[in-house]
């Protein structure tokens, strides 16, 4: 028995899964992992500060706008698309079986795939809120430059749009717009952290896919697993492959692909 069947094998016989996923489920959708050699390097070469730093809450507050313009190039990319992992995960589920999805992304990609319960542990970029009086917005919000600019309300006469700045305003009250994403220096949220441990506490297989699980607190989501089986798919070494029952060091993507043809 190959790895691809010993994990259908695995995945038919589980009652109860959860599939913790990292940046490399959506690196496979054109969205780059920013923590890479590649990301560091353009971030400290365009702005002279680590990707930590470009992200953190004391940025996002003391410059919003060189934080909006790093986050708007980096961070969002509203063209990608659900990639064989995201539709394999949601395919188990249409199939009938029990899933819950636990993401350290941001992309919502796992929705857009068709997955129910899904537990974003650093927010999405397609929810945005107004920090003064708590309006909700949408990823278009956000990219529309008709709703940016230093100047609350100021508008260019001729194309209507406001200054150049990259800072969202709120409509209804002038308050800037933030990402619902948790910044470096933030908390998880307390809900989605109780759901995604729950999952975990509950589940008979556990499936761990693109993240070399070195990113805290989310790692340490792993020691709340009890049951009868855990899987690792990544291509490089974790430090937990030697609790695993299966390692697969192959693109989750092809994975997924090959699990749709066995």
């Amino acid at each position: 028995m190959n790895d691809i069947e010993k994990l259908k094998s695995l995945i038919d016989g589980a009652g109860n899964i959860v599939f913790f996923g990292g940046a490399g489920v959506s690196t496979e959708s054109g969205i780059p992992d920013f923590r890479s050699e590649k990301g560091l390097y353009k971030a400290q070469q365009e702005y002279g500060r680590s990707p930590e730093a470009m992200i953190s809450h004391s940025f996002f507050m003391s410059e919003p706008d060189i934080f909006f313009h790093y986050y708007k190039e980096n961070m969002i990319y509203p063209e990608a698309q659900p990639n064989a992992a995201h539709l394999g995960l949601a395919q188990i589920e249409k199939d009938g079986g029990t899933i819950s999805i636990v993401t350290q992304n941001i992309d919502g990609l796992h929705q857009a795939a068709g997955s129910a319960t899904v537990y974003e542990l650093h927010g999405s970029v397609h929810r945005n809120y107004c920090l003064k009086c708590g309006e909700k917005y949408d990823l278009a919000y956000v990219l529309d430059p008709r709703h940016c600019g230093s100047r609350v309300g100021a508008r260019d006469d001729n194309t209507g749009a406001r200054d150049d700045s990259y800072v969202p305003y709120c409509e209804k009250c002038g308050g800037m717009v933030r990402p619902d994403v948790v910044l470096y220096e933030e908390g998880l949220d307390d809900d989605t952290v109780s759901g995604a441990t729950r999952a975990i506490r509950q589940a008979d297989l556990l499936i761990v896919g693109g993240t070399s699980l070195v990113v805290y607190p989310a790692a340490g989501f792993l020691n709340y697993f009890r049951g009868d089986a855990l899987v690792l798919i990544n291509m490089s070494e974790t430090g937990v492959d030697s609790r695993a029952d299966l390692v697969i060091r192959r693109p989750i993507g092809e994975v997924f692909a090959a699990l749709q043809h066995s």
